[in-house]
């Protein structure tokens, strides 16, 4: 059966808020849930980018789920200070942290003035971060001297069970790369083809562990509302790679966004007023065999999608909380 769980985003919703909302969608019974790590939204009506890390101790604590983070070392954070956040959250709260490490978007990255590198170059930095993390969190003094540089560090504080290292990937490339150094994988919803594509690179390649998914939906009991949410809320980032990858700001995202049309998004978006047709397509991802599928409402406003995702929903879908 599949875990079905809560998709926190940061770059739309106050920490506070999100903390409430997180709340509220275990007491209706999501099993689980991961957030993103931003520092800059998408977009300027989406309005916010709480720091991740310091709202996950909070979450954990607050909650009996287990969380995810998206997380891209190399840049704006070294993979060492990543390894210390991990260390951390899986000291205090065993079994319940996991780290999906991606090689980011330069909308976040650009702000240590660095130059923004190559997709190849990038995913190089990656692997030698996840490298640095997995062997910080597994006791050994580190140094390195590559593309990102490390002295002499060692974890003092560090989980008796290492929390697990995700990677994230959208293509089937990426997923085979990525298949030597995860304990798991992490992409986004895409047509069935693609996303059986991406778990077979990353299967065939000798990948282990989990694969989940993140689908983004949009739920209002008026149809043209959903309909309006999401195209407020997530036009901005309907763009494919390598474009949403080297586009540095919100304002750049929306400039490009002024001509997306409503009825597009249902292309990027699971648009409808009917948990029927939702359960559907969330039967439909799970039958691809996805262990855990984490919802995104791509709305401001949480309550009423967690309130009916919870009653009509999630029981009519095999779920489990394990």
């Amino acid at each position: 059966m599949t875990v079905y769980g809560f998709h926190a985003s940061h770059e739309q919703i106050p920490p506070g808020d999100l903390l409430a909302a997180v709340v509220r969608a275990e007491q209706a019974g999501f099993g689980a849930a991961m957030c993103s790590d931003h520092f800059s939204p998408w977009s300027e009506r989406q309005g916010q980018s709480g720091f991740a890390w310091s709202w996950l101790g909070a979450a954990l604590q607050a909650t009996n789920l287990t969380f995810g983070v998206v997380n891209a070392p190399g840049q704006r954070y070294h993979p060492a200070i990543i390894a210390q956040a991990i260390g951390t959250l899986g000291s205090m709260f065993p079994g319940r942290f996991w780290a999906a490490l991606g090689s980011g978007e330069a909308s976040n990255e650009h702000i240590t003035g660095q130059p923004w590198p190559r997709k190849e170059v990038r995913n190089q930095r990656l692997r030698e971060s996840a490298e640095v993390i997995r062997d910080l969190l597994n006791g050994e003094e580190v140094s390195r001297d590559g593309l990102v540089t490390v002295d002499r560090a060692r974890l003092w504080t560090r989980p008796q069970q290492r929390p697990d290292l995700f990677a994230a990937a959208v293509s089937p490339e990426t997923a085979q790369w990525c298949a030597d150094w995860a304990d798991g994988l992490i992409t986004v919803a895409a047509p069935a083809d693609r996303l059986r594509e991406v778990i077979s690179a990353y299967r065939d390649a000798g990948g282990r562990g989990k694969v989940c998914l993140q689908v983004h939906l949009s739920y209002h009991e008026n149809e043209d509302e959903a309909l309006r949410i999401a195209h407020d809320q997530w036009r901005s980032n309907v763009f494919a790679p390598p474009f949403c990858w080297d586009v540095d700001s919100a304002t750049v995202f929306d400039q490009a966004a002024e001509h997306v049309q409503p009825e597009a998004m249902r292309d990027a978006v699971r648009v409808s007023s009917d948990p029927g047709r939702h359960v559907e397509w969330l039967a439909e991802y799970a039958d691809l065999g996805f262990d855990a599928i984490y919802l995104h409402h791509v709305g401001q406003d949480q309550r009423d999608f967690v309130d009916v995702f919870g009653d009509q929903v999630l029981p009519r879908l095999e779920v489990t909380k394990v």
